[in-house]
């Protein structure tokens, strides 16, 4: 129901600026477009990845792997995982709900998606280029030690 509400105001929105200059909003739409379409393929590619690994892996693989029971050694496997692996995160939320739901625990998963979201092993090169290695070092450990806290802290509140 939310979703229809935002739809609708979006939707009404986009008249009223319709109807104060067509011209200014007719490049908007141009604007969203070429932006959607620059997008388009690499998030295709996510969903088509997320969607072979949910096919290959079942939910009792998933819950083996990262589920509650697999404690500190799923905990450090999601956060290596998501340390090594470049996804936006509009592709990477979804993909945490679809884990959560296929079994997947809470500590994993914030691990997953913290070291995800702040480390960056595979952009290590640009960052040691721009900051240097002993800055990008700290900065790249501190964040996977976080990301460990963040997903012990959800684990005690959950």
């Amino acid at each position: 129901m939310f979703n229809y509400i935002l739809y609708g105001l979006a939707g009404f929105s986009l008249v009223i600026s319709f109807s104060k200059d067509r011209i200014k909003t007719k490049m908007a739409l141009k604007k969203a477009w070429k932006s959607f379409e620059n997008i388009l393929p690499q998030f295709l590619a996510i969903l088509i990845i997320i969607g072979i690994a949910l096919a290959i892996l079942s939910p009792e693989t998933i819950t083996n792997l990262l589920g509650t029971q697999s404690g500190i050694w799923g905990i450090l496997g999601a956060g290596i995982i998501g340390s090594v692996t470049l996804i936006p995160g509009f592709v990477a939320f979804p993909l945490a709900a679809a884990l959560l739901k296929s079994g997947a625990g809470y500590m994993q998963i914030t691990a997953f998606v913290s070291t995800l979201m702040m480390v960056g092993v595979v952009t290590l090169p640009i960052e040691i280029k721009t900051f240097g290695k002993q800055a990008t070092i700290i900065r790249n450990v501190s964040a996977f030690v976080f990301s460990l806290i963040a997903a012990l802290l959800i684990g005690v509140v959950l």
